[in-house]
């Protein structure tokens, strides 16, 4: 079995983070889904948990990250070309997130940056693999 990763994010409104991840073109997996978070599927080894911040709570003794004002991580998705790079910012925007960073070009890399609505950051990049050989 292929290693899996869960992101897990407290949010204010899940629902508004079901919509914003929908309208990148995301499902949330049913199966893992109830009133209190939605698991997102980003891939088949990659999923965004969203919870609401009372859920997140009960799995952490830590005060929880105000991402509007802090920045707790940062996540990045590698995708396969700078359309794609382009596409999934720009549904971002569109759906309520808002630009975080200056689009990055350095060498074979390509990416654009995106607060989701709660303020997590997010990093979209596309490396060119053949032009680093």
């Amino acid at each position: 079995m292929a290693t899996q990763i869960f992101v897990n994010l407290p949010v204010k409104d899940l629902q508004r983070s079901k919509d914003f991840w929908s309208a990148l073109g995301y499902s949330a997996n049913p199966q893992f889904s109830d009133e209190n978070a939605a698991s997102i599927v980003i891939s088949d080894e990659i999923y965004v948990m969203v919870m609401t911040e009372p859920f997140f709570k009960t799995f952490t003794k830590k005060e929880i990250a105000d991402a509007t004002r802090t920045t707790e991580a940062i996540n990045c998705l590698g995708v396969g070309s700078r359309a794609e790079v382009d596409r999934l910012v720009d549904a971002a925007l569109a759906a309520g997130g808002s630009a975080s960073n200056e689009t990055m070009e350095e060498g074979p890399m390509y990416g654009r940056s995106f607060q989701d609505p709660d303020g997590h950051l997010w990093e979209v990049v596309y490396m060119d693999m053949s032009a680093m050989q």
